[in-house]
Order: C-alpha cells, then structure tokens, then sequence
C-alpha cells in the first residue's frame, strides 16, 4: 500500500473542516494505534486467524520497526547489534497495512484517528473496530538541568547514543590529564533502579571495564558509576532477597548507590542530591519510571488518573462505570488492564505481560469479528529475569525459585530470545552472541553518528560576503540583482 487515501477510503485531508466521509468497505477495517508489542503481536495474530477478506487490518506507528525493549541494555554493552534488536514492521507484518506517522487525535465517537507524517500535512483515517497499543513514554519531573544533560533509555536510538557517549567519554580522558575535567568524564550517573536502570547500569559499567583493558592511560578506579534510587531497594519486580543480592553484588563491582535519595540538580552536570551529595559529569541517564503516552490526552477514551484507557479483563475499553465502549480494545503500557490473578490490582507494564496481551487481544477480535464472545485475559507471571552484565543475572522463576549468577544469565537470555518476534531475529541475536564469545565485542565509539555532517559543514566553503556598496545597489534596485 503506497498511498495513505487508499486506507482512508478518500484523499488526505489537513483539517477536520475538509475530512470527506469514507468510501463503504466490504471487510472491516482494524485500525491498531502503535507498532510496538501490542500492535505487532496483535496484528500478527489476528492476520494468523482472519483472511484479508474477513478484515483489513492497519498498523500506524512513527517508526518503521517494533523495539523490543528487553534487549537494550544488551544493545548497549555491545552484545547484540542494534539492528537485531528490532523487528521491521514490513517483514514481520505480511499481509498488513502500515502506515507511519504519529498519531496526534483519536475521535472514537467518530470512527476516525487523525495521523501527521513526519512530511506532509494531517490526514484522518476511519476505522470499525480501533486498538489502543500506544505504550508509554518516559516519566520525567522539572528537575532543573535534566531536559538539557539527560538522556532516555527507551529506544534502541537512546542505547546506540549511551553506549558511544560512554567510549568517547573514555577515549577524551585517555588523552588529557586535567585531573577534575578526567574525573568529570569519567563519572556516569543513572537515576532509577527499576529494571531498566540497573540492567542498563550493570551492562554499561562491564563494557565500561572490558573497554579499559585497551587504554594504558586510564586506571580502572578513574571510573565511577552512581546509581540514584528514589525507594529504600532496588529491583522492586522480585524479592527482596534477590534484589538484596543485586544490590550486594553492584558494591562489589564498586558501584556507588543512594537509596531514598533523589536527584534535585543537574545544571552544566553538576550533580545535586537530596542527601546534599555533590559532584561532577557529563553523563545522566534517565530510567526513573514510564507514563502512558500523551496523546491519549487529545482523545474522547474514558482514561484512569494516571492517563492509562480503562479496560476490562476482556481488554474492550469501558468507562469508569465498567460500561463497555463498541469497537475499541486497548492493552500494554497504556491500558489499565485488571489483574485477574491479583484482584484489585492492574497489570504491570513490563514485556511479559504486552506480549500476552498482544495475543490475546488477537485473539478476541478474530472471535468477536466471527460473532463469538471474547475470553478474559488471565496470566500468571511466570518470572522475572534481569542481566547484569556478561555471565551475571539474578532471575525469579514461578515466584520461588531464586537464581543467581551464570545461570539466571542463561535463563534471561533464552527467554527473551524466544519472545523476540520473527525467526530471522532470533537467529541472528544467536549469532551475534556466538561470535561475541569468539570474537570478543567490539569497543569502538562511532559518536559521529550523532551528527553525521559536522565534518562536511566545517570543511564547506562558504560564499563570500559582497561588498557592502554592491549590497545597497541591488536594495535600491532589485533588478539589478536579477540582471546578474
């Protein structure tokens, strides 16, 4: 499908004004709002079900790839290429319509989405049955500093970014011997200590001493690794006791952490801790909680206070009263879905539970769109496994059995490789960690990746300025400047 109209049945349009109404459809028309882990696996599923005949489905989303999130830190150390760690919607969609751009408003009263391309005005796409799979975003406070010295570690984007920061930091200190600007850069900091924090943190940090090895210039207790948690522990989704020897373990590794400390500056990278800690970097790292995403906000679905869609177990949205509203469904980060396994509860907003939501939700749609009744989703967590580094991992299986070390690594690593989408990708990530193990990884910072043009335009040659008599004549006399 090469043009947005053939999906909305009419030619784009900018404006609400300007909409013209759909062409009539003979299949029904799914429209899934995210391409990440709800929108791919559902697509999936429910393309597996259903013919084309019996619907058409459409997946919209900013990118053109599903992240999958688990792996980033790994991305990040160097341990699988970034390019593995996402699945192109255009291969692992067959048999779908794809649509990239953000969606900016959902008018569900209306059967319609408005969508903005990265070029190109607004235009409206209608729908019969809509699925909210928008995930989150970071949840950032005004903690002064932060919009300018953070970054995120949501995106394989972000982990690339951190993972050549982090060498580059490393490559600028070998070659100066300022001893506080040394202490500067080699200073990392990462505020939370959630999943995403400490594996982000532990994987970083043993790429970090890995890389050091190579650098005569730079002793390995020049590099200082902060953690910055809010709570009185870290890794709060297992047991106190393996997230007790979590903690234990990252002191080993001389990892410098605050427990109920909070971050209350970072101006220039001067950072100011609420215990009144104060020192120096150029490096902060953001990993201190999601939100569900915005633009959920600009749309007439019944949310919760914390901006997720409501759902019931059957993941159809429903007001507040528990009043279902037709022909929308919504899961993942931002949708509150009950936890039937533990009552009073919603789900985490983790990978285990998008997944499952993905195909479930794939599931009750091919149902109901064949006029059977939807089923409940109801899912025991089975675990939950973390990295810390290569050969290190703390895992929790079935909520009691507790491993540790070597093992919990092999247990993290087989059961993500297994939830990645596509075949292609799970063989390739095999094959990248069986070279890694022959090869060793690669310590190469490409930085000027960021800003790829940076050479170029310093080499330019720019234009000569013209004197300024010639300028006030062609002011005077634009035709003269039209004449040369």
């Amino acid at each position: 499908m090469s043009d947005p109209a053939a999906v909305q049945g009419s030619a784009p349009v900018p404006s609400e004004a300007s909409a013209r109404p759909a062409k009539p459809r003979k299949s029904p028309r799914v429209l899934i709002l995210g391409g990440g882990t709800v929108g791919l696996y559902t697509a999936r599923r429910l393309r597996r079900r259903l013919g084309k005949r019996d619907a058409a489905i459409v997946v919209v989303d900013p990118r053109s790839y599903m992240t999958y999130a688990p792996f980033l830190p790994e991305a990040a150390a160097g341990s699988i290429d970034p390019r593995n760690v996402v699945a192109p919607h255009r291969r692992a969609l067959k048999g779908v319509d794809v649509l990239q751009g953000k969606v900016t408003q959902i008018e569900h009263a209306g059967r319609r989405v408005q969508i903005t391309p990265e070029e190109g005005d607004p235009y409206w796409v209608q729908y019969d049955h809509l699925v909210v799979g928008l995930g989150s975003v970071a949840r950032t406070l005004p903690i002064p500093g932060l919009a300018e010295e953070g970054i995120g570690f949501k995106t394989v984007e972000e982990a690339i970014a951190l993972r050549n920061h982090v060498l580059d930091r490393i490559d600028l200190a070998a070659s100066t011997w300022d001893p506080e600007l040394r202490r500067r850069m080699l200073t990392f900091v990462f505020v939370g200590g959630g999943f995403a924090g400490v594996e982000a943190l532990a994987e970083v940090e043993d790429l970090a001493r890995y890389t050091i090895r190579h650098y005569k210039q730079v002793e390995e207790d020049e590099l200082r690794f902060v953690l910055v948690e809010g709570s009185p522990r870290i890794l709060p989704e297992v047991s106190e006791e393996l997230g007790g020897y979590t903690l234990e373990q990252l002191r080993k590794r001389r990892i410098e952490i605050y427990l109920s400390t909070f971050l209350n500056s970072c101006v220039d990278g001067h950072i100011v801790l609420s215990d009144g800690t104060e020192f120096d970097t150029e490096t902060v790292v953001w990993t201190a909680g999601v939100k569900a995403n915005p633009v959920l906000a600009d749309s007439d679905l019944p949310l919760d206070k914390t901006g997720r869609v409501i759902t019931n177990a059957y993941l159809q949205v429903t007001t507040a009263d528990g009043e279902v509203i037709p022909d929308a469904y919504a899961a993942g980060d931002c949708a509150a879905v009950p936890d039937l396994v533990n009552p009073g509860k919603t789900c985490p907003p983790n990978a285990q539970h998008a997944l499952r939501q993905g195909n479930h939700l794939g599931d009750n749609l091919a149902r109901v769109l064949s006029s059977a009744p939807p089923t409940e989703y109801k899912h025991k967590n089975i675990g939950a496994v973390a990295s810390l580094g290569m050969y290190k991992g703390v895992a929790q299986m079935f909520g009691r059995i507790k491993v540790r070390g070597f093992l919990a690594w092999v247990l993290h690593r087989t059961y993500h490789v297994f939830a990645m989408p596509t075949v292609n990708r799970k063989l390739r990530i095999m094959m990248g960690w069986t070279s890694s193990l022959l090869l060793r990884r690669e310590v190469v910072s490409l930085g000027a990746l960021q800003d790829p043009r940076a050479e170029f335009r310093a080499a330019a040659v720019r234009p000569k300025p013209k004197p300024a008599a010639e300028q006030a004549t062609e002011q005077a006399d634009p035709s003269v400047a039209g004449a040369r």
